[in-house]
Order: structure tokens, then C-alpha cells, then sequence
């Protein structure tokens, strides 16, 4: 599985990071997995047409020493299906600004 990983949480950041997690995107679905939902603006040609399938997420996994971020765009309706791909560039760069965005309001050293 291709994902993104910051590693070496503090506790604190660790604390911090669930709390914020918990809030905007509900409590974890599994241990830790949270799902953030990929911007329409970022969907490649297929996604925007599967409107079945929309809306399109990323999981985040979050332990106590790191947090990850798949890169395979998913849809909660259905196991397979062809607009589920791996991130696009412009995907990928929008989640590590998701993710840079939100350490920056958070406090976050990383």
C-alpha cells in the first residue's frame, strides 16, 4: 500500500491530532482509521462521472508514535471499482497540504 507517514509523534501531538480528527471527521470508524473526504475539485475525470460512488476519501491512520495517510482514493459504496485509483498529483499534493494545513492550525511541529 502506498502512504504518506509522519513518524515520530510526541504524545501531546498524538492527543492533539485525535481530539482534532475526532471532531471534524466523527469518531474512528476502526481503531484509529478516520476517512477524509477527497475535494470535487481534485476528483480525476472518472471519479466525477461515478456519481454513484461519490464521495471519493483517503483513510488516516493514527497510533500513538505516527499518523499515515493511504494514497488509494476509495468509495464507501462499493469494493471495486474502476474510479478507485491511487491519488492523482494533483490528489496527492492536495492531501499533503490537508495535512500541512491542519499541523499548522494544531501547533504541530513536525
Amino acid at each position: 500500500m502506498k502512504q504518506f507517514v509522519i513518524d515520530e509523534l510526541r504524545p501531546t501531538d498524538y492527543k492533539t491530532l485525535k481530539t482534532h480528527l475526532d471532531d471534524t471527521y466523527g469518531a474512528a470508524a476502526m481503531d484509529g482509521i478516520y476517512w477524509l473526504p477527497i475535494a470535487k475539485e481534485v476528483l480525476s475525470d472518472i471519479q466525477m462521472k461515478h456519481k454513484d460512488c461519490q464521495p471519493f476519501y483517503v483513510a488516516i491512520d493514527l497510533e500513538p508514535d505516527r499518523i499515515a495517510v493511504e494514497l488509494l482514493v476509495r468509495t464507501q459504496s462499493r469494493v471495486r471499482c474502476g474510479c478507485m485509483a491511487y491519488a492523482t498529483e494533483s490528489q496527492f499534493v492536495w492531501l499533503i497540504r490537508q495535512l500541512n494545513t491542519m499541523f499548522e492550525i494544531l501547533g504541530i511541529k513536525s
